[in-house]
């Protein structure tokens, strides 16, 4: 049977066979076992006033129900709640609160329980160990989210955006991982197969009519497709840049001279005092990092030693290392003056210096609150420096701001489909690079056979990011940095 099957594949075109593996993926696993039941804590560890318990598994409603002796569960609708004690060898455990998902109407697209106890941890565990004693084994990490891709209820990308929507800590990181989740971005990927699988079957189509030299795919509407796919395959690589920001937030290095105002500066935009602030020149002598939400990104901070070229401390010169260290590293450098002491020169000076290492450089000229009249600012003649006081808060939420554009640029919103997983970066500028040698062959005319095994080269790599196409490796890879319960 499986002989005749492989061989009913074999005779098929590749775009069809690449079609089946997920497929063959599913049957492999629930030969291996994926069709048992499987219990976890699907709340956090510790103590709370609830958690709840998730069952998933063609023998969740029967297990629960010989534990459930209130009423008949098997008898219960899908969608219902039911309030009653759970129970093991007489001995009454808590009460609970049951619901129920039949399949495939439910998360995983088989039966799912779910029992809401209290939040006790030594509950818990026994409810989990009479699920156990009843037949289910724990859940692997992610193994409840595998089993809905398997089943269909997702694509691999919605798998992955729900890690996401858990490990968000911001609302440009919620917004992006919803987006995906609803299948944003599984849309955006649908369109482009689709429309190469039916431009690749005519193709194969002529090759199998190639001996009467008859042409059924319309070269020229190709052509504007392939234009089509290319923009938004760019701009979906591009915004990976962006992607990476959502996700991981953006490094800052405060940098200046000693006694500018930078430990002054990390405390006003944190609004308490996590770095010690003196008058004396040279008070920092190490980092100090502390992170800080602007307007739903993270700003990982980072205060450093004052830059001065003679020193004659030891541990100060260690500091000013680092310093040059961090400038490297950071993804934006804000380069801290005091404009009491210094001029327009000594600025230039140091920003040119600053790009030789890193080029994000926002100036940032403290100390305003001194000046006489207030309009000292006027020696400087360059408009992209933001005036502060960060003593008195002055203009402290115009820096907010900068940091902002800088990073985000107005990109970030619900429609938007934001690149964050480096798979899918990857894997897109693979499809980039297809799409290319495509739009190469028919601006040069080359045969079906070669345009065909382009477009099959394309499909191959769209199919890898929702998992049409994948290999256990990838899939244990993938969830096994999800929470266990999830």
């Amino acid at each position: 049977m499986i002989s005749f099957f492989f061989q009913r594949l074999a005779n098929q075109s590749s775009v069809a066979i690449e079609g089946r593996v997920a497929y063959l993926c599913h049957m492999s696993n629930q030969i291996s076992g994926w069709d048992d039941t499987i219990v976890a804590l699907a709340t956090p560890n510790g103590v709370g006033a609830i958690g709840v318990i998730r069952l998933s598994g063609s023998k969740a409603m029967e297990l629960i129900n010989e534990l459930f002796p209130s009423k008949d569960l098997l008898k219960q609708h899908t969608h219902t709640i039911h309030v009653g004690f759970l129970t093991e060898a007489d001995n009454e455990i808590d009460e609970v609160v049951v619901s129920l998902f039949k399949n495939p109407k439910s998360y995983t697209g088989e039966d799912v329980v779910e029992i809401g106890c209290h939040g006790s941890p030594f509950i818990q565990q026994q409810i989990i160990q009479a699920c156990i004693h009843h037949g289910a084994r724990l859940a692997k990490a992610g193994e409840f989210t595998q089993r809905a891709f398997l089943n269909g209820k997702l694509d691999l990308t919605q798998a992955e955006a729900v890690a996401d929507i858990i490990a968000s800590n911001t609302k440009a990181s919620q917004k992006t991982a919803l987006h995906n989740m609803r299948g944003g971005f599984s849309e955006i990927l649908k369109e482009l197969r689709e429309n190469l699988i039916q431009f690749s079957a005519l193709i194969e189509l002529e090759l199998d009519f190639s001996e009467e030299d008859v042409t059924f795919a319309d070269r020229k509407k190709f052509y504007e497709l392939i234009e089509g796919a290319t923009t938004v395959t760019t701009d979906l690589v591009q915004s990976f840049q962006l992607g990476n920001v959502i996700k991981n937030g953006v490094s800052v290095a405060i940098i200046g001279k000693p006694n500018a105002g930078k430990s002054t500066l990390l405390n006003t935009l944190l609004n308490e005092n996590r770095a010690i602030v003196s008058d004396i020149a040279g008070t920092t002598r190490d980092t100090v990092e502390e992170i800080i939400n602007i307007d739903g990104i993270l700003f990982r901070l980072i205060d450093t030693a004052g830059i001065r070229e003679h020193s004659t401390d030891v541990i100060e010169l260690i500091g000013i290392e680092k310093t040059r260290e961090k400038i490297k590293q950071s993804d934006e450098v804000i380069y801290l003056f005091d404009v009491n002491s210094e001029t327009e020169e000594d600025i230039t000076t140091a920003k040119n210096l600053i790009k030789k290492t890193n080029s994000n450089v926002i100036l940032v000229g403290n100390k305003t609150d001194l000046f006489a009249g207030k309009n000292g600012v006027e020696k400087f003649v360059d408009n992209d420096i933001i005036f502060i006081s960060a003593k008195d808060m002055l203009h402290i939420e115009m820096l907010k701001e900068r940091l902002v554009k800088k990073v985000v640029q107005g990109n970030i919103n619900a429609e938007n489909t934001i690149i964050t997983n480096v798979r899918h970066y990857d894997a897109l500028q693979q499809v980039l690079s297809s799409l290319t040698d495509i739009r190469n062959g028919l601006d040069t005319d080359i045969s079906g056979e070669l345009l065909a095994l382009d477009i099959r080269r394309c499909l191959h790599y769209i199919s890898e990011i929702t998992g049409d196409i994948t290999n256990e490796h990838v899939l244990d890879y993938i969830f096994s940095k999800f929470c266990i319960g999830k």
